[in-house]
């Protein structure tokens, strides 16, 4: 497989993942929308928050990002079970619930209010993003040792059983123990990061695509190829495998709620719709393989797939000889060196052998 390590490591660097400062207005935003459903919940003479966790991909840092800055960010709210009571003494219900806190969080700077949707409270902004609050409550109860035990539940349609500090948690440790380097926010996390990129790499894909967490669950699961030495063939290689798994069952399992469903059936069309863009950019990514593939030909397939010209451009600015020719993998060693493997050395050594790998 020709080398393209250094190529898809700049690009995952400086066009997927999300900038240290844009994550810092992201945190900005997050803490000034805490204090303002403390306060707004105070002023209503409603009850306090218990705590808050962010969750989803600004927990696991899997944010990539979007020329429209189309970002959504989860920070959950939580509430003890016996502080959400009607005066009648029973459970509040998930959508009074929800209303309270869109109701705490309304600010008249707000252009458009926040609205009540069916898993979160959502705050829009003018630069594109969203904040998403979605509200928990914690549930006490004892084991059959007469032990306490707290569960949570999220208010959706109705209170439902939801641990996203376990997700972060299993998303964390997985992300450590199987990734073959510790460096760059290690590959299991840039190959999350570059298939959510993949994904979100057509506007017209977007609302049809399996969702961001659909896409981690099976790279974590099921579907995720370390290599040692190289991204470029562990995010190839992870894409076939996700094809495949994909081609066996269209469903995809909750990674840590047993018997939650992040799919609607057997015939979800969003993991459909993974699938055949999968096997398109595989198809793409054959030219890879050839004894004769030139760096110009690995980059515009690579391109072709990102639906970006980074790659193009990456080799434009390595230059070109005077008579406007082309460099090929054959002309300079030195020049695919920096092309194909700079960026990051990887110490381990790839033990597998044979297959396809050139």
């Amino acid at each position: 497989m020709f080398n393209c390590h250094g190529g898809i490591l700049a690009y995952h660097n400086e066009e997927v993942t999300l900038p240290e400062s844009e994550r810092t207005e992201m945190r900005q935003r997050r803490d000034t929308n805490r204090e303002r459903l403390r306060l707004g919940l105070e002023s209503n003479g409603q009850v306090s928050p218990a705590e808050f966790h962010s969750q989803g991909s600004y927990s696991h840092r899997t944010m990539v990002q979007h020329r429209d800055k189309d970002y959504d960010i989860d920070d959950g709210v939580y509430f003890w079970q016996e502080d959400l009571q009607e005066s009648n003494g029973s459970d509040a219900s998930a959508a009074d619930v929800k209303r309270m806190v869109r109701d705490a969080l309304q600010d008249h700077r707000f252009n458009r209010p926040p609205r009540v949707r069916t898993n979160c409270v959502r705050i829009y902004y003018e630069e594109g993003y969203h904040v998403d609050v979605p509200v928990y409550r914690n549930v006490s109860t004892l084991d059959y040792a007469g032990e306490p035990v707290i569960t949570h539940e999220i208010a959706s349609t109705d209170w439902k059983v939801s641990d996203p500090a376990a997700v972060t948690q299993w998303f964390a440790e997985n992300n450590t123990r199987r990734s073959p380097d510790a460096t760059n926010g290690r590959q299991l996390r840039r190959i999350t990061r570059l298939l959510k990129a993949f994904a979100n790499s057509r506007q017209a894909w977007r609302s049809q695509i399996a969702p961001g967490f659909t896409i981690t669950t099976l790279i974590v699961d099921e579907c995720y190829q370390p290599d040692s030495l190289r991204d470029d063939r562990a995010l190839y290689e992870t894409m076939a495998s996700m094809r495949d798994r994909l081609n066996l069952s269209l469903e995809v399992s909750h990674p840590v709620v047993e018997g939650e469903m992040l799919t609607s059936g057997p015939f979800d069309s969003r993991s459909k719709e993974m699938l055949d863009r999968l096997a398109w950019a595989l198809d793409e990514l054959e030219i890879l393989f050839g004894s004769d593939c030139t760096y110009e030909q690995a980059a515009k397939a690579w391109g072709d797939v990102f639906n970006t010209q980074f790659f193009r451009e990456r080799v434009e600015k390595s230059g070109r000889g005077q008579d406007g020719s082309t460099t090929t993998s054959r002309v300079s060693s030195t020049h695919l060196q920096k092309l194909g493997e700079d960026s990051e050395i990887h110490s381990a050594v790839d033990k597998r052998g044979g297959g396809r790998y050139a």
